[in-house]
């Protein structure tokens, strides 16, 4: 039986952590710096994304935001109330955090739309070809898998560097002052949240799966977690590669350069 886990040091320091998911962290970084380094938020931020990326971008995230409460509920059914006190913390805060993605799904299509992509067609348009292999992934890990894995690959991986991408597109003025003045603070309110409490979220996620896991789980359950923290970001890559595929801006300056 794994030695338990109750964190004593702060949230948000790795130090406070197992070794085993220090290391696991540690493992994953370089993946993570893939998808934060990806093309997709420079052309973003320097508005230089064309409507047929933009486009691409919001409907191929679309059915990822639309599903993610989903997801959480799925991990929720995996909990059991007093069987240990990783699981009653990851009812609570499943059960807490499903209520406050409720309004998110409503965000997203205001973003879309100050963004030129109707709601009509985020509703009832089809997402691009090869966009979702992140929502197939989430969906699959958090109906099929442990505890544990669903949520280390959703709420610690996903909206930890969904958090990061999310600040650096909110922090970027020319990008937020693109928007009419009109219509900027309900455009901008998905990325403001998630700049906000994704900051927090995947520290709590990290805390609640140490708990779980203990201080000395099995080494092959740890490289399963590690695999699946790495998959749910090259998901994210694929997809940000997809969407940008036929960049006119990122074609011309490749033809440049050539």
């Amino acid at each position: 039986m794994n030695a338990s886990f109750e964190r004593t040091g702060p949230l948000k320091e790795l130090a406070s952590y197992p070794q085993w998911a220090q290391d696991m962290v540690a493992d994953c970084e370089a993946t993570k710096k893939q998808v934060l380094d990806h093309e997709i938020w420079r052309l973003m931020v320097n508005l230089e994304l064309d409507s047929e990326s933009t486009r691409n971008f919001m409907m191929g995230l679309w059915p990822f935001i639309e599903r993610f409460p989903s997801f959480m509920a799925l991990n929720l059914l995996k909990t059991r109330y007093g069987r240990s006190m990783g699981d009653n913390m990851a009812r609570r805060w499943l059960v807490r955090n499903i209520r406050v993605e409720q309004n998110h799904a409503e965000y997203w299509i205001n973003w879309a739309e100050g963004a030129g992509v109707a709601r009509e067609e985020l509703l009832h348009g089809a997402a691009p070809r090869g966009t979702d292999a992140l929502t197939r992934w989430c969906e699959e890990i958090s109906a099929r898998g442990t505890l544990a894995a669903g949520m280390v690959a959703t709420n610690y991986a996903i909206e930890g560097v969904t958090g990061e991408w999310a600040q650096m597109i909110y922090a970027s003025a020319k990008y937020t002052e693109s928007f009419d003045p009109s219509i900027r603070a309900s455009s901008l309110r998905w990325l403001h949240l998630h700049a906000d409490y994704d900051d927090t979220h995947p520290w709590e996620a990290l805390d609640i799966i140490s708990t779980l896991m203990g201080t000395a789980p099995h080494v092959g359950d740890v490289a399963h977690l590690g695999e699946c923290i790495k998959r749910s970001y090259v998901s994210m890559i694929l997809l940000g590669d997809r969407c940008i595929e036929t960049c006119a801006h990122r074609r011309m300056v490749r033809e440049v350069a050539a």
